[in-house]
């Protein structure tokens, strides 16, 4: 639909009841919006009318903008009205977003690459898609109906407490940027948020400044017949650099000439266009097909920076095309992926698991802009909450190392363990969640972001009402990954165990494995001190490990076939469960079966295995330990704090040739292995 100015005249009776009702509605909303806040900023409600606060005035907010869209088309009666918004509606809103009750508080490494700046202009006749884009689903208007002009990025941060030492090192980050001193992988969508948070031109100079250079500098490498740097990784940076680019574009329109308008949105929609169409893709008219690695693949961390991407540009440019993918193909893939995934966390691991920072990211951008609630159609969200809670150790400063951990091959906590807790927390509708979100945000080892490229992600709110948790088992049916520990305490004994599906690149032959943690490591994956993180095989787990006429027996990556694990809870975090581990194994030439029961409490673990394997093939019971073992007699050994006893067969014992972690690159500490099983063992581990 064009946007020309229709004269006063023109304006018809309906489009003045229109905006009529719009006024009223805003008002009226207002009225109720100043009571609220007032009782907010006295503490009257807590937490929960903290966040109907806020969301009232995103409301209120955004009914604004409505007004904004119909200025366009009838102006003379925007005047009019805008002019007898009261006082009262003003102050409410500046209200709602300064008011202690709004505020956020305050209570590892960086490993980003730096983006670099790089940028592409597409020839100017972009190609079409080579699919059908879908107009419907997800209870949403078609992109081409006359409500699509009114979804738009969100420009306004009701939750930032201007008065919060985080807001005070975000605009200092930010401040030093503009200064000439860019800190480590500095964004331009920083300087537009501090442009939407203090209106001051030069944040939006160095936006359009860093914006600009990425186009120009992609603009260059595509003139030499080669490909922008967005391309790089397979599109893996896809997500934050157009997310600069689209905030850039809207927060500082005024700031940008129109040729410049046309070329950023030549290069981002090719970049878009490229990744779901990794066959055709091009620059400059080049041919630059690439892999389409994970396009398909909700449960991969590249394809949250494929939509991130995606619904950034929508929009920012409000392109019926995208948002007709991303309403009927893309979201509802996401939200029927993770349906599948009760209990929360990433098939990923808890390596890669961390991307769900961005995945959450996505969820509330898609709120806000459209009012579709995406991390509340299903569990997965809020459950993650409870995941990552169970999922961090006692001590509260490292969590379990389940899958590759590229980052940091120990598994620490850092700045996106708090992103990640963050953004689930401002999504979660589940008050019990928050709270207990909020205690694990005040008591982990990270009680502030200490990055400055994620200090804008400390400007959520952590919250103000604490609850530690009471529940002391956690199974996350979907990955299937458990934790459980003896109690809340920074001493507990606490446990975790895989049995679920092996699906990802990032996930490991860790199936039936477990870990075992009371003031330290006391059984763990050899992979935490490898030096690249990324050990996956059946050699650095503690798990049974088959071998047949020399080779170990992997298991599988499979769509169709996963391991599965009963769990029977009982009091003070016992419990008892039965993995069922066949299904990992690529085929039964080693291994035709195999079954692991857990019995865990009163600080004890006792693993017992059953399997049936092949002639030629030799089953080991294997525990990966932080020190060297000291053998106590053959069927007993002892490393550091951790008792290893073989309880069967009675032929089993203790092998006295420690291995020195050979097995991966950089050495992987020491090894307990029993042999001499043939159909299983029971084996008991205890802290001394």
């Amino acid at each position: 639909m064009s946007r020309k100015t229709i004269p006063a005249t023109a304006v018809t009776a309906r489009a003045y009841a229109r905006v009529k009702r719009l006024s009223a509605a805003l008002l009226i909303g207002s009225a109720a919006l100043a009571t609220i806040t007032v009782a907010s900023a006295a503490g009257a409600f807590g937490d929960t009318w903290q966040f109907r606060s806020m969301r009232t005035w995103q409301q209120a907010q955004r009914l604004a903008e409505r007004y904004e869209d119909l200025a366009r088309v009838q102006p003379i009666i925007y005047w009019v009205i805008t002019r007898k918004r009261t006082s009262a509606a003003v102050a409410a809103s500046a209200t709602a977003r300064n008011t202690p009750a709004n505020r956020t508080g305050s209570t590892a490494k960086p490993s980003n690459p730096a983006r670099g700046g790089s940028s592409t202009a597409p020839s100017a006749a972009l190609p079409s898609p080579s699919y059908t884009p879908v107009t419907s689903g997800g209870g949403m208007v078609s992109a081409n109906s006359s409500r699509a002009r009114l979804v738009r990025l969100p420009t306004t941060l009701p939750y930032v407490d201007r008065n919060s030492a985080a807001y005070t090192r975000f605009k200092s980050w930010v401040d030093s940027a503009v200064n000439g001193s860019p800190g480590y992988d500095f964004a331009a969508i920083e300087a537009a948020m501090m442009y939407q948070l203090s209106p001051e031109a030069k944040y939006c100079t160095l936006a359009v400044r860093m914006v600009e250079q990425q186009v120009a500098e992609a603009e260059a490498a595509i003139a030499g017949g080669g490909r922008p740097a967005i391309a790089g990784d397979s599109y893996l940076e896809v997500g934050p650099r157009i997310a600069d680019l689209a905030m850039t574009l809207q927060t500082c329109s005024a700031m940008i000439t129109a040729s410049q308008r046309t070329r950023w949105s030549n290069y981002a929609q090719q970049a878009v266009w490229n990744i779901w169409n990794y066959n055709s893709a091009q620059w400059g008219g080049r041919s630059f097909p690439w892999s389409g690695w994970s396009v398909n693949n909700p449960g991969n961390n590249y394809y949250y920076s494929f939509v991130e991407a995606t619904m950034y540009w929508a929009l920012a440019s409000n392109n019926a095309t995208w948002m007709n993918e991303l309403r009927g193909r893309l979201l509802p893939g996401l939200e029927a992926y993770f349906a599948r995934l009760p209990g929360g966390g990433s098939s990923e691991g808890t390596g890669y698991g961390t991307a769900h920072m961005r995945l959450f990211s996505i969820y509330h951008l898609w709120r806000e802009a459209t009012g579709v609630d995406l991390a509340n159609s299903n569990p997965h969200a809020t459950d993650s909450i409870y995941y990552w809670i169970h999922a961090t150790v006692p001590t509260r400063d490292r969590f379990a190392p389940i899958g590759d951990q590229a980052r940091n091959s120990m598994p620490e906590l850092y700045d996106y363990h708090r992103r990640l807790m963050l953004q689930a927390r401002l999504n979660t509708y589940n008050e019990s969640a928050q709270r207990e979100a909020t205690w694990w945000l005040s008591n982990i080892s990270v009680p502030r972001m200490t990055s400055g490229f994620n200090y804008r992600h400390d400007l959520m709110p952590a919250g103000s009402i604490a609850t530690q948790p009471t529940s002391l088992i956690h199974y996350a049916q979907g990955t299937g990954h458990l934790f459980a520990r003896t109690d809340w305490s920074t001493s507990a004994m606490w446990l975790a165990i895989v049995a679920g599906p092996y699906n990802e690149s990032h996930a490991h032959q860790d199936q039936g494995s477990f870990t075992l943690f009371a003031q330290d490591w006391l059984a763990v994956t050899a992979n935490v001190w490898s030096a690249s993180g990324i050990n996956q095989g059946t050699d650095v787990h503690n798990l049974v490990r088959f071998v047949r006429n020399g080779t170990v027996a992997r298991q599988c990556e499979s769509t169709t076939r996963k391991s599965t694990l009963a769990v029977s809870p009982g009091s003070g975090g016992a419990f008892t469960a039965t993995a069922k581990l066949t299904p990992a194994f690529c085929d039964n030439t080693a291994v035709t079966s195999w079954q692991r029961q857990f019995a865990f409490g009163n600080r004890k673990l006792t693993v017992r295995d059953q399997f049936a394997i092949t002639s030629g093939t030799t089953a080991t019971f294997q525990v990966n330990v932080p020190v060297q073992p000291v053998l106590v007699n053959s069927r007993e050994a002892t490393a550091g704090r951790l008792r290893v006893r073989v309880l069967e067969p009675a032929n089993a014992t203790i092998n006295s040739n420690f291995s020195t972690g050979k097995y991966v690159e950089g050495g992987g500490r020491f090894r307990i292995d029993v042999t001499g099983g043939t159909t299983g063992y029971l084996v008991e581990l205890t802290e001394i």
